[in-house]
């Protein structure tokens, strides 16, 4: 899942995934902290939406 993390002018770290409808975001007070509040908030998100087409594959089985 493509994110970045950027640091704000207060000196925390905020981390965002564009995803349709908006996307997710992290924050935390280390780039660390950020990433790992991202994947909270992302397990979140497919929990309650599913993942999105974008990164849902289908594999055929013979």
């Amino acid at each position: 899942m493509p994110y970045i993390v950027e640091q704000d002018e207060t000196g925390w770290f905020c981390a965002h995934a564009s995803l349709p409808g908006g996307g997710a975001n992290g924050e935390g007070r280390t780039r660390g902290e950020a990433i790992e509040d991202l994947r909270a908030a992302l397990e979140g998100w497919f929990a309650e939406f599913g993942a999105p087409d974008e990164l849902a594959v289908t594999v055929g089985v013979a």
